[in-house]
């Protein structure tokens, strides 16, 4: 059975994003963030998000497992972040309802959402430049990266959050990325 672990960052809804893989049948586990990631056995991990950058614990260190990694929210910004891209303020600030357009039909984790879904997500913070390597998957008219993929490294992120009901198809998302996971 394909194991997935979540990473909590501190979010409000890292005990979702668990249940949500837990509902597919995966082998989940909630791990805090301080956790060395030697000594955890995953084919797969999921980034939470959370409040605050200074707040991520070892996180970073999971992006050099040579395993998957879906980054959620804060967990995308931490990727670009220590990748080398550039995270600011967004100018929306806080939580809505928004139309995202997929901008890669072919992308593995968002590209079956093409052309567009509804999603919710705070922009308090965003990604403003992609890390080398990175492709823009999603963007809308709140935030010009709402999705970004690194296929070549299995390295993923989504600015909203797939694991709440507002949320349409984010189910999808963690199904997508369940298919990567099992074809390492």
């Amino acid at each position: 059975m394909t194991k997935i672990v979540v990473v909590d960052n501190h979010g409000q809804f890292t005990h979702l994003e668990r249940r949500a893989l837990r509902d597919l049948g995966v082998d989940t586990e909630l791990i805090d963030n301080d956790t060395n990631p030697e000594k955890v056995a995953a084919d797969g991990v999921v980034l939470s998000g959370g409040p605050d950058m200074d707040r991520t614990g070892r996180s970073a260190e999971y992006l050099e497992e040579n395993v998957p990694v879906l980054g959620i929210c804060l967990g995308m910004q931490l990727i670009a972040e220590e990748l080398g891209g550039r995270v600011g303020g967004g100018e929306y600030g806080g939580y809505a309802d928004v139309t995202v357009d997929i901008v890669d039909d072919d992308d593995p984790l968002t590209g079956s959402l093409y052309p567009e879904t509804r999603v919710w997500a705070s922009h308090a913070d965003e990604v403003k430049e992609l890390p080398d390597g990175f492709e823009l998957t999603a963007k809308s008219d709140v935030c010009d990266v709402e999705a970004m993929s690194d296929s070549d490294r299995d390295l993923y992120g989504v600015q909203w959050h797939p694991e709440v009901a507002h949320t349409e198809q984010g189910e999808e998302i963690f199904e997508n990325f369940l298919a990567i996971c099992e074809t390492q």
